[in-house]
């Protein structure tokens, strides 16, 4: 059992490592920033794949009742939000930036446990919290790159993590599982994203993107959308084996050696921002 938790808590850790790269690599390198159509393909792919697993019997989905289908819609809509706001922050920002930013969620959510719903927060957790906070507060006064474009959609989309786990803390009694709600937030996102890329513009501009049939664009984006899905795959996988404690250990651990390797290979770079036209 101690090994099999490992081995989910390193395909974890590996997951998100090269999920984080990947979309570094489509929105920074190549400079795919056309968010409905990049967190579309994402969603996607990870909805057929997950489909695929429903049918062949690898998962189970339970989502007939219409009651919890429609309770769970806004949490979707919060999760458009998270993954496009991401995007978009992520395509400005250094992912050691964008990783500290994201971690500031878990004050958002701290915060509401303490003020609302009055539960008994331990002085740790405050102090971790504080932490967070000013470590984030920080960052724009020590960020050589500054951007506050990226700080913007930064900001909303932890406010939107934030929102999204007090919403589905507070449905505990809803009777979707982790991978029901997943399946509800892909099929909700591919069909609100699709919408959206042509009022803003995706749809069109993307024919004007230099890369576009290009072998390694096509590559890096298939690599994101089947990161995606086994990375929400390993963190059902890790919450169903683990106490939220251990769980909470390994996506430091996930985080922490990211932004060692980041800050190790070079401590000044946004995460990848020298042109590869030649390499083409």
């Amino acid at each position: 059992m101690c090994m099999r938790r490992c081995l989910v808590g390193l395909t974890f850790c590996t997951c998100y490592l090269a999920s984080y790269l990947t979309n570094k690599y489509v929105l920074s390198v190549l400079k795919f920033t056309y968010p409905t159509l990049f967190q579309g393909w994402q969603t996607l792919i990870g909805g057929l794949l997950l489909h695929v697993s429903w049918k062949l019997g690898w998962a189970e989905i339970n989502s007939n009742s219409r009651s919890d289908v429609l309770t769970w819609l806004p949490a979707s809509v919060l999760f458009v939000g998270i993954i496009y706001a991401g995007s978009r922050a992520l395509s400005r920002l250094a992912i050691p930036v964008f990783l500290t930013l994201h971690n500031v969620a878990e004050v958002i959510i701290c915060g509401h446990q303490k003020c609302f719903q009055k539960e008994k927060t331990s002085p740790a957790k405050i102090c971790s919290a504080l932490f967070l906070l000013a470590a984030a507060g920080c960052l724009p006064f020590n960020d050589s790159q500054f951007d506050p474009d990226g700080y913007f959609w930064a900001i909303i989309h932890l406010f939107c993590i934030g929102a999204y786990k007090i919403l589905q803390k507070s449905q505990k009694s809803n009777a979707l599982s982790d991978i029901d709600q997943q399946y509800l937030n892909y099929l909700f996102s591919v069909v609100l994203l699709a919408f959206a890329s042509h009022p803003t513009g995706d749809l069109l501009s993307v024919l004007d993107f230099p890369f576009l049939y290009f072998y390694r664009f096509h590559g890096s984006c298939c690599a994101s959308g089947f990161l995606g899905f086994f990375l929400m795959v390993s963190t059902v996988k890790l919450k169903s084996l683990m106490t939220p404690g251990q769980c909470a250990a390994w996506i430091f651990f996930a985080k922490g050696t990211q932004v060692r390797a980041l800050v190790r290979e070079d401590p000044t770079s946004h995460g990848a921002t020298k042109p590869v036209c030649h390499n083409y």
